[in-house]
C-alpha cells in the first residue's frame, strides 16, 4: 500500500492543517480513469479536487455543497458525505455508474494515510459490510479474467470467472472467430461486470476484445502479463476447494490458458490472502453450448433488463421487472441468471414447465409460499459469509434461526400440494420436499442450540442477548435490568398522571439511540411541560418532543451501564455461540438455493396467471416449425391502459424459414420481430408464454438480433458501422438452429447500396445459413426475393388509407406492402403542414423521376420486350446480321432501360 506522512487527529483540520492536507493530496500518484477515491475521517467521508465535484452531483444534485480547502491563489474542492450518504453513494457508482472506489484510511500510528479498501464493479468483497449492511444482494457481480492465444493460427481463448457472492469459480477454454462472438456470448451470458486482459495496447486480438467488452458495458480492468501464468494454479485452487472436489481437478487444469486466466483473477480478487476463503469455492467448467447464446445486440434489441441508470420508472418495461415477483434476495439473483442462461436441453425445460405447472393449479398455496414463508426468508448466503469472515453477530445467528424455523411449515405446504401426474410428484419431491427434510435434519441442532442459548423474549424489544441463565453474573446483572425496568414503568405512569397524558396513546417511553430512555409526545401536545419543573426538554423533531426528567435520566444511566456489563459479560458466550452457527454454513448455503429454486418459480408462475392474458404452456422441440397463435409482447401488454392486438406466427422449415414483413411506420414490425424472440427466450427459461394454447416452439442455440440505430461515436464506430458489425456477428455466428431478427437494414447509408446490402445478406441467410429470419424492410424490393428462393414469405402490417388518412391497424398478415406511409406518419406527429405539403410534391417529383425503376413485374416484361427484339432481329431477313452484332444492337437500345430498372439490375449482378 501506498501512504503518506499528514497528521490525522481531528476531524476538522485548522487552516494549517488544510495547506498540509492539499500539499498532500496533489503529490498523490494519479488514480486509474474512472476511479473516485473516498477519505475515511471516522465520523465522515470525505472526496477532493474533480471527485468532490462529481460527488456532489451524483448524491446532492448541487455544486453549493462543495468548499474550498487551501489558499485561495489555488483551492482544493472539498466535499463530505456522512455515512449513510456514503453508503448511498457506493451503491450507485459499484452497481451503476461502473465507477472504481478506493478508500483511504490513516494507518495504526494516524501518521500514514493508506489505501485501505478497494472495490470494482466486478470486486465488492472489500466494501460489501458497507454496501449490503441493511440489504441484501441482488445481483451476482460477476469478474472475469481473458487470455488470448494463438495457436496454428487460429485463436484460442482462455477464460476464469469468479462470482464471489455464491462462491462459485468457472473456467472456459475455447475456439473464437476474428469477431469475438463466442466471448460475447460468455460475457452476456454470466452478466460480467469487469473483465482482466493482459496489459499489452499493442496487441491486435486484445485491442478488438476491449472493443467488445466496451460494447457490452464491461468494465476494462488491465493487469500485467505475469500475472497470467499456471505455474502453481493448481495448488493455490486446491486451498480454496472442498476436500470432495480437489481429487476431480484434472478436467479444469488441462486447460492450460483457462489456468493462466484463473492465476490472474485469483491475483486480483486476492482471494488466497483469506482464510476464510479456504474450502469455500467451487471449480466448474462453463460450456457455452449448454445455454442459449444471446449477443449484446439482442439483450438490448429485446430490452431484457431495465437500462444500467435504472432511470425506468414502469418495472414492466423489461423482461426482468416483467418476471419479478420474487420475494427474496436469492430468487432475484437466480431469475437473473435464468433470463441470461435460457436452456437448450427440451428435457430440462419439461422440467421447469412442470413445476410451474403445479404453482399454477394451486394458486392458494402458491400465495401462501409468498405471504407466509419466502416473504421471511434473509439472504443466507450473504449471513454465511459473514459467519466465515468472522464479523457475524447475534443477529445474524437469530435470523438464520427464524428461517430455520419456517422450514417446517415450508415443507408441510409444499407436501399439501397435489400433482396430476406420478412423474410430476416424483419431480416436485426431489427437487423442494426431499432437500427440505433433509436440511431440517442436519439444521435442527441449529434450533436447539439458538433456543438453549440466546433470550428469545427480547427479540420483541430488537436485543440479542445470551440467557441469563447461563451464568451466575448474567443472572445478577438481568435481575437488576428487570427492576430498573419496572420503576422505568413506574416512572411512566407517574408523568402520565402529572401531565394528565394517556400513556398508551399520547405520552410514549421509548429507548432512543441518541437520549436513551426518554419520554415522547407528538409536536402539538409539546406545550405539556412548557414552564413546568422537574422536566427536561431533550430536544424536537418531526416524530415530536422529546424530554426526560432527573429521575428518568439516573435510571436511564444505570440501565446503560448495566446493558454495557451485560454485553461484556457475555461477549465470551456470544463467541461460542457464533462459531458453532458458523459450523452450519453449508446446510444454510444448500437452503438458500432451494429457497431461491423455489421463489423464482413461483414467481413465474403468479406473472404468467396474472397476466392481461394468461400465459399458456408451449410445446418445447428439438427442431420443426415455430408456430404461435395469437401471440402478443409481454412487457406491451403489461403497460397501463394498453389494448394489444395479438398476431400469429407460422415459420416452417422450407416454407417460411425467412419471414419479410413490410409496411408502414408505427405499424408494428419491430414489435412483431421482437415478440418473436421474446417468447422464444421464455419458453426456453421454461416459462409460459404470451400465446394461445398450442404454441409450438422449436429449441434455439442462439438468438443473434440488428435492431435499431445506436451511435458509437466515443468509440469512433458510426450508426452504419455498428450496424455492420452486428451484421457480420450474425452471418458469422449463425447456425441452422439459430433464430435472427433484422429490423430496418441498411437505412445508414444510400438507397441503393442498403438495399443491395439487405438483399445479399437476406439471401445469405436463406441459402447458406438456412436458419430461421424475421426481416422487417421498408425496401419493398426485397419481398421479390419469395418469387427466387425457396423457404422466404412476404408479410405485412396492415393500415387502411383513406383520402390520404392513414389507420394503423397493428395486424399482420400474408402479403406485401408497396408504400411506407412515412409523410402520413409525419402528419400523425403533428408536422407544420407546410412541411408536410412540402414533403409531398418532393416525394411526388421523385417518384415521377424514378418512374422507370420497377420491381419483378416490369423488370420480367422488358427482359420479354429485350429478348423479342433481339430473335427478331437475328430472323429478319431484310437487314441480315450475326448475333454478335445482334446482341450488341439490342444492348445500345435497351442499356438504359435495364439499367434503370432494380430487378433487371439485381438479375445481371447476380448472374455474373
Amino acid at each position: 500500500m501506498s501512504g503518506c506522512m499528514y497528521p490525522t487527529e481531528d476531524a476538522r483540520p485548522d487552516a494549517k492543517r488544510d495547506e498540509g492536507f492539499v500539499s498532500y493530496f496533489r503529490r498523490l500518484p494519479p488514480a486509474v480513469p474512472g476511479t473516485v477515491r473516498l477519505f475515511d475521517r471516522q465520523d465522515f467521508y470525505a472526496v477532493y479536487g474533480d471527485d468532490a465535484v462529481r460527488v456532489a452531483d451524483i448524491v446532492f444534485k448541487t455544486q453549493s455543497v462543495v468548499r474550498q480547502l487551501g489558499s485561495k491563489a489555488s483551492p482544493l474542492a472539498s466535499c463530505t458525505l456522512n455515512m449513510a450518504s456514503a453508503k448511498a453513494f457506493l451503491r450507485d457508482a459499484l452497481t451503476a455508474r461502473q465507477l472504481r472506489i478506493e478508500i483511504w484510511a490513516p494507518t495504526g500510528d494516524r501518521q500514514t494515510w493508506a489505501v485501505a479498501r478497494q472495490a470494482s464493479p466486478g470486486n465488492l468483497q472489500e466494501v460489501e459490510d458497507l454496501l449490503f449492511l441493511q440489504s441484501d444482494v441482488v445481483s451476482s457481480p460477476i469478474v472475469m479474467a481473458l487470455r488470448v492465444k494463438m495457436e496454428d493460427g487460429i485463436s484460442v481463448i482462455g477464460a476464469a470467472f469468479a462470482d464471489a457472492t455464491n462462491r462459485h469459480i468457472g473456467v472456459a477454454e475455447y475456439t473464437e472467430n476474428d469477431l469475438f462472438s463466442n466471448s460475447e456470448s460468455l460475457i452476456i451470458q454470466l452478466g460480467v461486470k469487469e473483465c482482466l486482459v493482459p496489459a499489452d495496447d499493442a496487441d491486435y486480438h486484445l485491442s478488438k476484445l476491449r472493443a467488445l467488452m466496451e460494447r457490452c458495458g464491461c468494465v476494462i480492468t488491465q493487469v500485467k502479463r505475469g500475472t497470467f501464468t499456471s505455474k502453481s494454479i493448481e495448488e493455490d485452487m486446491q486451498r480454496l476447494l472442498p476436500a470432495s472436489q480437489r481429487a476431480a481437478l484434472a478436467p479444469e487444469c488441462s486447460k492450460k490458458v483457462a489456468m493462466s486466466s484463473a492465476a490472474a483473477l485469483l491475483s486480483y480478487l486476492g482471494l488466497l490472502s483469506d482464510e476464510s476463503n479456504f474450502g469455500r469455492y467451487t471449480l466448474k467448467t462453463h460450456d457455452l453450448s449448454e445455454y442459449l447464446r444471446l449477443d449484446h445486440a439482442a439483450l438490448r434489441a429485446l430490452n431484457l433488463f431495465p437500462d444500467e441508470s435504472g432511470s425506468v420508472a414502469n418495472k414492466n418495461a423489461s423482461l426482468f421487472g416483467l418476471l419479478n415477483r420474487c420475494k427474496t434476495a436469492q430468487g432475484v439473483r437466480m431469475l437473473s441468471q435464468w433470463i441470461k442462461q435460457p436452456l437448450v436441453h427440451v428435457h430440462a425445460i419439461q422440467n421447469r414447465q412442470a413445476l410451474l405447472q403445479t404453482f399454477l393449479d394451486e394458486a392458494d398455496a402458491r400465495q401462501r409460499l409468498q405471504e407466509h414463508f419466502l416473504k421471511w426468508m434473509p439472504d443466507m448466503l450473504r449471513i454465511s459469509k459473514r459467519f466465515q469472515r468472522g464479523v457475524a453477530t447475534l443477529e445474524d445467528v437469530v435470523r438464520c434461526y427464524q428461517a430455520v424455523g419456517k422450514v417446517p411449515g415450508l415443507r408441510a405446504e409444499l407436501a399439501a400440494i397435489s400433482m396430476p401426474s406420478e412423474a410430476d410428484r416424483v419431480l416436485f419431491h426431489s427437487t423442494f420436499v426431499a432437500p427440505l427434510d433433509e436440511l431440517q435434519h442436519h439444521l435442527s441442532k441449529l434450533v436447539e442450540m439458538v433456543e438453549m442459548t440466546l433470550d428469545l423474549d427480547e427479540l420483541a424489544y430488537h436485543n440479542y442477548v445470551i440467557k441469563p441463565d447461563f451464568d451466575d453474573t448474567l443472572r445478577t446483572i438481568r435481575a437488576k435490568l428487570d427492576t430498573i425496568r419496572d420503576q422505568l414503568d413506574e416512572q411512566h405512569t407517574k408523568a402520565g398522571h402529572d401531565l394528565r397524558l394517556d400513556t398508551e396513546k399520547k405520552l410514549h417511553l421509548e429507548n432512543h439511540s441518541s437520549y436513551g430512555y426518554c419520554f415522547r409526545v407528538t409536536r402539538t401536545e409539546a406545550g405539556v411541560i412548557k414552564n413546568r419543573t422537574g422536566y427536561l426538554d431533550l430536544g424536537t423533531v418531526k416524530g415530536g418532543l422529546y424530554f426526560t426528567t432527573p429521575t428518568l435520566r439516573e435510571l436511564n444511566s444505570d440501565f446503560r451501564s448495566l446493558s454495557d456489563e451485560y454485553a461484556r459479560t457475555q461477549s465470551r458466550l456470544v463467541r461460542d455461540v457464533i462459531d458453532i452457527a458458523a459450523s452450519y454454513a453449508p446446510p444454510l448455503e444448500q437452503l438458500n438455493i432451494v429457497i431461491a429454486h423455489l421463489d423464482v418459480v413461483v414467481s413465474l408462475a403468479f406473472v404468467s396467471s396474472h397476466a392481461p392474458v394468461p400465459y399458456t404452456r408451449p410445446n418445447v422441440t428439438e427442431g420443426g416449425a415455430l408456430i404461435l397463435c395469437e401471440s402478443r409482447h409481454p412487457c406491451l401488454e403489461a403497460q397501463d391502459e394498453m389494448h394489444f392486438i395479438p398476431n400469429d406466427v407460422r415459420m416452417e422449415p422450407g416454407i417460411s424459414d425467412l419471414v419479410v414483413i413490410t409496411g408502414p411506420n408505427m405499424g408494428g414490425k419491430s414489435t412483431y420481430l421482437r415478440q418473436i424472440g421474446l417468447i422464444t427466450l421464455m419458453a426456453q427459461m421454461g416459462c409460459y408464454v404470451p400465446a394461445a394454447e398450442g404454441a409450438q416452439v422449436p429449441v434455439s442455440d442462439c438468438i443473434l438480433a440488428r435492431v435499431g440505430a445506436s451511435d458509437s461515436q466515443l468509440r469512433g464506430i458510426s450508426t452504419f458501422m455498428a450496424e455492420m458489425l452486428e451484421t457480420a456477428t450474425i452471418l458469422k455466428s449463425a447456425t441452422p438452429q439459430s433464430l435472427v431478427l433484422i429490423d430496418e437494414l441498411g437505412r445508414g447509408t444510400s438507397t441503393y447500396d442498403g438495399f443491395g446490402l439487405a438483399w445479399a445478406i437476406s439471401e445469405y441467410i436463406v441459402t447458406q445459413i438456412r436458419c430461421k429470419c424475421v426481416f422487417a424492410t421498408h425496401f419493398h424490393e426485397l419481398t421479390t426475393l419469395a418469387q427466387q428462393q425457396r423457404g422466404v414469405q412476404n408479410l405485412h402490417v396492415v393500415a387502411h388509407v383513406d383520402d390520404q388518412d392513414i389507420t394503423l391497424l397493428y395486424k399482420v398478415e400474408p402479403g406485401t406492402s408497396d408504400q411506407s406511409y412515412g409523410i402520413q406518419i409525419a402528419e400523425l406527429a403533428d408536422f407544420p403542414p407546410s412541411v408536410i405539403r412540402l414533403a409531398k410534391r418532393k416525394a411526388d417529383e421523385l417518384e415521377g423521376h424514378a418512374q422507370p425503376v420497377g420491381g419483378a413485374d416490369e423488370g420480367a416484361a422488358l427482359v420479354d420486350e429485350f429478348v423479342s427484339a433481339y430473335r427478331d432481329r437475328v430472323r429478319d431477313p431484310k437487314r441480315p446480321c450475326t448475333e454478335q452484332e445482334a446482341l450488341q444492337s439490342c444492348m445500345n437500345e435497351f442499356d438504359e432501360r435495364l439499367r434503370s430498372n432494380t430487378w433487371v439490375r439485381h438479375l445481371l449482378e447476380h448472374l455474373s
